[in-house]
């Protein structure tokens, strides 16, 4: 039974008691006979049938008003518990009328705000455990990748180096007489070597990345290339400005370089390389040329990752990224990222 229909019945129920006690109290003080209630009537009615008929009514209407007074405050209460339930925020609405669904509602939204909290906290628990357990598996790559690199340099590209030295060697002593193809396929052979060596370059530069941590990057550009120039016979010549960055910009543009060399080392087959850095009307220029075999530009874009990443590193930062390409000419690369501290301004 709902509570309109439970206010009605005992509404009812009351107004018809009622209407029974003052009959019967009328009765003692003005004593009349059963015929005299049949006789005498109001609005056509017998009395007899009219007070029961009209206490009744009254209780249905009293019963009928009261149910739906009290079906809505106990439909506010079932609101604001369900959105307890799904927790939500709870809504602002009116304090009930009534003293003890004041008190209800009272307690139900602090049980609300403490749940609210509880959610928070555990949210930003739960943030911290992900953000502490991403930082483990970072530096569990890192290790990893440090000794894989360590590896790879102590076996694999020693092996390379001291095979191309073999072929140099056999080249070079190589008699006169032989015929021209078998010289052509040494020729070839200490090329392949040549060229693999420049692919461990370029995957040992990726698996162990000079880190910025405590240096500028100017620092860390200068150790990349002395270190890369002291590995490989081609003529790298830089021209690098110190200047203040935020951390977030510094890595961004060291990444692209870091990505930019290990596509010339592997692809270009280039001769000279040359990377400048410089500050002009608050833009950090970053720019690095090779002499080497080019490729398609449209191409690239559509197919390498080294080339979407370096261009969502330079979006990331502001920045912009520009690749220029000529056949068997070289290639141009130049990042133009504009000089903030901290997303607060221009750095003067």
């Amino acid at each position: 039974m709902s509570t309109t229909q439970r206010q009605i019945v005992w509404n009812v129920g009351f107004s018809f008691l009622i209407a029974i006690i003052v009959g019967v109290v009328f009765f003692f003080v003005f004593p009349i006979g059963w015929s005299e209630l049949w006789d005498r009537h109001f609005m056509d009615i017998p009395i007899v049938i009219f007070v029961p008929a009209f206490s009744i009514a009254v209780g249905i209407l009293l019963g009928g008003a009261s149910g739906l007074f009290w079906r809505k405050q106990f439909l506010a209460i079932e609101h604001s518990l369900h959105q307890l339930e799904e927790g939500r925020q709870m809504e602002e609405k009116g304090k009930p009328a009534i003293t003890e669904m004041q008190s209800i509602a009272e307690r139900i939204e602090k049980i609300g705000k403490q749940m609210t909290e509880q959610a928070k906290l555990s949210q930003r628990l739960a943030t911290e455990k992900v953000e502490d357990q991403e930082a483990r598996i970072q530096e569990i790559i890192e290790q990893e990748r440090n000794r894989l690199a360590r590896e790879l340099h102590d076996s694999v590209s020693q092996q390379l180096f001291a095979a191309s030295m073999m072929m140099s060697a056999i080249n070079e002593t190589k008699p006169l007489s032989e015929t021209d193809r078998e010289a052509k396929q040494l020729k070839l052979v200490e090329e392949m070597i040549h060229q693999s060596q420049l692919e461990m370059r370029a995957l040992l530069l990726h698996l162990r990345p000079v880190a910025l941590k405590n240096k500028t990057l100017k620092e860390g550009i200068e150790e990349l290339l002395i270190e890369l120039s002291q590995k490989v016979t081609m003529d790298i010549n830089w021209k690098v400005e110190a200047f203040p960055l935020d951390k977030g910009v510094e890595d961004h543009l060291f990444r692209i370089l870091q990505e930019s060399v290990s596509n010339t080392l592997r692809h270009s087959k280039a001769n000279k390389l040359e990377v400048l850095m410089i500050k002009r009307d608050d833009l950090v220029i970053l720019r690095i040329v090779d002499d080497g075999i080019g490729f398609e530009v449209n191409e690239m874009k559509a197919g390498s990752y080294g080339m979407q990443n370096m261009h969502e590193r330079a979006v990331e930062v502001g920045g912009t990224l520009k690749v220029i390409s000529v056949k068997n000419k070289g290639t141009r690369l130049e990042v133009k990222v504009p000089v903030m501290i901290n997303g607060g301004g221009v750095n003067d």
